[in-house]
């Protein structure tokens, strides 16, 4: 359910939508009219095409975030991507399908508003069109992975737009695997089905006081793990994500307090992999973002251009990594961890 909300004290509640905008050639879509008629109180907008609104110039971003709308469109051209290189989870085939353009949660460090000029919900309601493209790819690589989160939270917003249900299928039978990457604790479609072992449940998280600081409207992350827990316990096989490891000065003792909270809650055995990757943005993205939160603290410190991207310096970045996977290796093996590194950073 969707909410504006405000700072980190907001929670999902009742669904609001202020303007939904329609593609004119998808007016009498299924999808569409069901939107509209779960969202009567919101005003309607036909347009041509979604890049009308979304690529406006001179769009104002944070305020926007702050009850965006949500566009509706039809996705053309190629509907799977290849994943950066360095992105994934042990599959020799990555590829990344995004039905659903940006996120409800505000996190301080999210590339999606260095990307986007718009913070408004772009949703693609011709699923059958992913869903022809996911079948044809299985058919040529029956053990390609594939990442929905990749440019939105894969759950946060499955209440409204019902995708895993109509995704699911595909993977049904032990072809290739699906990650459903969230920050979300919205899993009653999930636990309303039965568990797909094709399909990885994954976690973000970063420490309790990190969270709170740079993640807006982010569920806590006492509640993330019991929705984990409760995935994991109905079958479901779930993934931990600390993609990015966010530095501060203590932070050792801030993520050693989380793997307690989260390995006490679940067994190695029920956890499907874990990645954990550093700060790390385009420089580009990492200047549009600076100049909309220039206060922001995360972007004031201890950041230096590395090649095309900015990330920590050194030797402050390398140190971080190292000691948040020693750490983690005493709770899972090694086949189990995962390090995401995007080959731009290098020199």
């Amino acid at each position: 359910m969707l909410t504006a909300w405000q700072g980190n004290k907001s929670r999902l509640k009742g669904a609001v939508f202020r303007f939904i905008y329609i593609e004119r050639e998808l007016k009498n879509h299924p999808r569409v009219r069901a939107l509209c008629d779960r969202f009567k109180q919101a005003t309607v907008v036909e347009c041509e095409r979604y890049q009308e609104i979304f690529n406006l110039r001179a769009q104002n971003f944070r305020l926007q975030k702050q009850a965006p709308a949500l566009i509706l469109a039809r996705k053309t051209g190629n509907l799977i991507l290849k994943t950066p290189p360095g992105y994934g989870i042990g599959g020799a085939h990555n590829y990344y399908f995004s039905h659903l353009l940006n996120c409800i949660y505000d996190c301080r460090y999210c590339f999606l508003q260095g990307m986007y000029r718009s913070a408004h919900l772009v949703l693609f309601v011709n699923y059958e069109d992913f869903g022809a493209a996911i079948a044809e790819q299985l058919g040529r690589e029956p053990e390609s992975h594939f990442f929905s989160g990749y440019d939105c939270d894969s759950l946060a917003l499955d209440a409204v737009t019902e995708f895993s249900d109509f995704v699911l299928p595909f993977f049904a039978g032990g072809r290739g695997l699906l990650e459903l990457r969230t920050k979300s604790v919205q899993t009653k479609s999930l636990l309303g089905r039965p568990a797909e072992r094709n399909c990885v449940v994954a976690f973000s998280f970063t420490p309790d006081a990190t969270s709170q600081a740079v993640e807006a409207g982010v569920p806590s992350v006492k509640r993330r793990i019991a929705a984990m827990k409760s995935l994991a316990e109905a079958g479901w096989p779930v993934g931990l994500r600390f993609d990015p490891v966010i530095w501060r000065p203590d932070y050792a003792a801030h993520y050693e307090e989380l793997f307690v909270q989260i390995f006490s809650a679940l067994p190695e055995a029920a956890i499907h992999s874990v990645s954990l990757g550093a700060f790390r943005l385009p420089s580009k993205m990492f200047k549009t973002m600076h100049g909309l939160y220039p206060e922001e603290r995360l972007f004031a410190f201890g950041l230096a251009q590395k090649g095309r991207m900015v990330t920590y310096d050194e030797p402050r970045g390398e140190t971080l990594l190292g000691d948040v996977r020693q750490a983690l290796s005493r709770y899972v093996t090694s086949k189990k961890l995962f390090e995401c590194q995007d080959l731009s950073v290098s020199t």
